[in-house]
């Protein structure tokens, strides 16, 4: 199985093909600030389902959430660091290739991307569609590139 470098090109190179696709039909343009967003969603999707072992894709997976934690914290968004630590815990909570590694929690890990901001902020779904939709496009890729589909 590949490990980190493997899923991120993979997250790079499906990413890169949805959102090239639909930037190029005019379907879907992005700000750059967005899709900076969009692409940190899309390969941090494309390593989650792994940070369930001990390997260099959690620690880097970890520390992106880590240092994204304190950005919050440090701009007072006191609810959204508190929910990335709570959701942080998740993956220890079953075996390697478990429930991480299956087409529902593909669908599932990145919903409360589009529900929290909705009940904590009065956000649109449509507003946070695009960013439900990296974060599974990333998983996606993982579990393509695994053959795995529990």
């Amino acid at each position: 199985m590949p490990g980190y470098k493997g899923h991120l090109l993979g997250g790079v190179l499906t990413g890169g093909a949805v959102l090239g696709g639909l930037f190029w039909s005019g379907t879907y343009v992005p700000e750059l600030p967005q899709l900076a967003v969009l692409a940190a969603l899309v390969l941090l999707g494309s390593l989650f389902p792994d940070v369930d072992t001990d390997s260099k894709g959690q620690h880097v997976f970890y520390l992106t959430l880590a240092v994204l934690d304190f950005a919050l914290i440090l701009q007072g968004y006191y609810k959204w660091a508190a929910v990335l630590g709570l959701a942080a815990m998740f993956p220890a909570i079953g075996p390697h290739r478990g429930w991480t590694h299956t087409w529902w929690a593909m669908l599932a890990v990145p919903l409360p991307l589009v529900l929290l901001p909705i009940w904590l902020y009065g956000a649109t779904p449509k507003g946070m569609a695009p960013f439900y939709g990296a974060a599974v496009l990333g998983y996606f890729s993982h579990l393509m590139i695994d053959r795995k589909w529990s």
